[in-house]
């Protein structure tokens, strides 16, 4: 075989081994291995717990079955962990994270976010959970509808810019006509609801539904809650039987509608897991097909339930999919996006 034959040779036989779902060396790599699962919330969040859940399980559906440890990394609504994946964790495929999905729709609403990360350079696992998101008001607000809402203040309290209780509030505000005042700065919705207890706030917006039922049973179980408006792309058939009306009821103007669309479309990654730009290909199916299979397990699914956590998987190469299209969406929608989760000027 004459050099040039051999070169081809060599580059198409590497070629095909690049392109192998997953490598000898991949499979074998996880062996007496940790994994440290990045959390951009608090302790005891709906994030977090999660996290927890699947880190006590995910091991068994990995080659070489390696030891989980979950690393609480809170701030900037979860922006901080985000950063941290993007540039300084290890891209071997020993380190993952789970974020808000308003960390990943951010830096295309935010300009001052896209010097930290590039959200569609991650490598997404998957999302446990697709929902929707709602504002509540605790037993001693006079704020009992949204209605109430629409036609009195309400203190909202709310994390910092890209969280979804502060965006999702300033939204409702601008299309929905409520008349929110938001008080930013709370480190997680932990502390939103000690607020609320103290009478510091009269709610929030932006929480998931799924993290209310697991953070706080107890509450809707006494009613102690008034949840007045669901936030989605659809609507939720148990928020419907409780007669909770959907933001759509209130957006007339085609603009915002548009909008709206596309800051909710973060709810198909309701609970986003990913790993570092540049992590090994074959790293990344390892990853993926783990979560899938951890999602679908019986002992995951008994532990998720006894923890009230909803599970409603999308796929790594779905959530990578939304992304790369919230991405190209038009200057005009994604002006308009910006203008209404943010506060007025």
């Amino acid at each position: 075989m004459n050099q040039k034959l051999q070169v081809i040779s060599a580059s198409v036989a590497a070629l095909v081994l690049t392109s192998l779902p997953c490598s000898p060396q991949s499979a074998d790599f996880y062996a007496g291995k940790q994994i440290v699962f990045l959390v951009g919330g608090n302790a005891g969040g709906g994030y977090d717990l999660y996290a927890r859940a699947l880190s006590r399980h995910m091991g068994r559906h990995i080659p070489g079955n390696p030891g989980f440890v979950v690393r609480n990394q809170p701030g900037a609504g979860s922006a901080t962990a985000a950063a941290y994946l993007a540039s300084v964790a290890p891209r071997d495929g020993t380190t993952i994270g789970a974020v808000f999905p308003g960390v990943i729709i951010g830096p295309l609403l935010e300009e001052k976010s896209q010097s930290l990360f590039d959200p569609t350079k991650f490598q997404y696992l998957g999302s446990a959970d697709s929902g929707t998101r709602v504002c509540i008001t605790y037993e001693n607000s006079k704020i009992k509808s949204f209605e109430d809402a629409r036609t009195n203040k309400a203190i909202m309290g709310a994390s910092a810019a890209g969280g979804s209780t502060r965006d999702y509030a300033y939204m409702n505000n601008i299309t929905a006509g409520s008349q929110f005042e938001v008080v930013s700065g709370y480190k997680g919705t932990v502390d939103i609801f000690l607020a609320m207890e103290r009478g510091e706030v009269d709610g929030m917006c932006g929480l998931d539904w799924t993290s209310l039922k697991s953070q706080r049973p107890d509450w809707l179980r006494d009613r102690k809650l008034n949840i007045i408006l669901q936030n989605g792309a659809g609507s939720e058939p148990e928020l419907d039987r409780m007669g909770v009306p959907t933001a759509w009821t209130y957006i007339k103007n085609d603009a915002d509608r548009q909008a709206v669309e596309m800051v909710v479309s973060q709810q198909i990654f309701g609970r986003p897991f990913l790993a570092p730009p540049g992590t090994p290909a074959g790293r990344v199916k390892i990853l993926r097909d783990a979560l899938m299979s951890t999602l679908s397990d019986p002992q995951f699914l008994e532990d998720a339930a006894k923890s009230r956590l909803d599970v409603s998987p999308s796929s790594g190469e779905r959530v990578q999919e939304v992304v790369e299209k919230l991405y190209a969406s038009s200057r005009e929608t994604i002006r308009r996006a910006k203008d209404i989760i943010s506060p007025p000027s």
